[in-house]
């Protein structure tokens, strides 16, 4: 079991949501919480009120939407500053960032993926730099789902561990993400979940996920996590020990408590691990790739 001991947060963390205000959310459900910087930064009245409550009672992380870190457009360092402010007004442990772009000359509501090439990690390694130095700390890099690898000169893998090692890097590790492009694209989930240096990871998102067909997932985060992600989560745990997870959920929010079973799976995965146990719920399936 190869491990990292810088982890920001411990234990199973929850996506905040606005549609949760009135909910009950007790430290003993979750034990961090995440939201993205852009839908709260600047936010004032009841919400601000009510998310600084939050941000006083529980460990927090955010997982940006646009810095657009791979985009042809110029790097936003305003948005860079205003997010420096907010992580030191509310104390945020973390900052990640998605390994992809979305914005050329306007914003495309789409996370795209970088071609996977040596120009672009140069280019984007330096892009991270220049946030770093900014914002005066290391940033986490998601691996993120695609659909499509335009001018690809080498594989996902390779060119997430050499944006990770020029940029000097943390990485957000996402299972779900690893589970649905390794069908998607046709490899080997464990295999590229092996290859990932220990020591960068932050912490880990799990999620839900639409099946288009048998051979097309689409990373949604509006459904459960179904058993195949789990097991894939359990084997992450079995390489790098029980890291910090959180749970997203973006839409189709279910109901704190449903939410909350699937938190106390995390928990068990965590647990079982450290005790030497298997936790997941069958055995593991052949679905990772092909």
């Amino acid at each position: 079991m190869r491990q990292s001991h810088h982890y920001p947060v411990q234990g199973a963390g929850l996506g905040l949501r606005r549609s949760m205000m009135g909910e009950t959310v007790s430290p003993e459900q979750v034990d961090f919480l995440e939201v993205a910087p852009e839908n709260w930064i600047g936010v004032g009245g009841r919400y601000g009120r009510w998310f600084r409550e939050f941000t006083e009672r529980f460990p927090f992380v955010i997982h940006g939407l646009s810095l657009s870190i791979g985009a042809p457009d110029p790097l936003d360092e305003a948005l860079v500053r205003a997010i420096k402010q907010f992580m030191r007004d509310h104390n945020i442990r973390c900052y990640s960032e998605h390994l992809s772009y979305c914005s050329e000359q306007g914003h495309l509501y789409d996370l795209l993926p970088i071609p996977f090439t040596e120009e672009a990690v140069h280019y984007v390694a330096g892009r991270i730099r220049r946030v770093q130095d900014i914002l005066e700390q290391r940033i986490a890099m998601e691996n993120v789902s695609y659909y499509a690898a335009p001018g690809q000169e080498m594989s996902e893998l390779e060119f997430l561990n050499a944006v990770l090692q020029e940029a000097d890097c943390d990485l957000l590790l996402d299972v779900n993400n690893i589970y649905v492009n390794a069908i998607n694209h046709a490899y080997d989930a464990e295999a590229f979940l092996a290859g990932l240096p220990a020591e960068r990871i932050r912490y880990a998102h799990v999620a839900g996920h639409f099946d288009e067909a048998e051979d097309l997932k689409v990373d949604t985060h509006g459904a459960p996590v179904i058993d195949p992600v789990w097991q894939l989560l359990q084997r992450t745990y079995e390489i790098y020990g029980p890291i910090p997870t959180l749970l997203e959920r973006d839409f189709n929010i279910p109901p704190l408590p449903e939410l909350c079973e699937e938190l106390q799976r995390i928990r068990a995965c965590q647990a079982a691990v450290r005790s030497g146990q298997d936790a997941s719920a069958r055995p593991v399936e052949a679905v990772y790739g092909r």
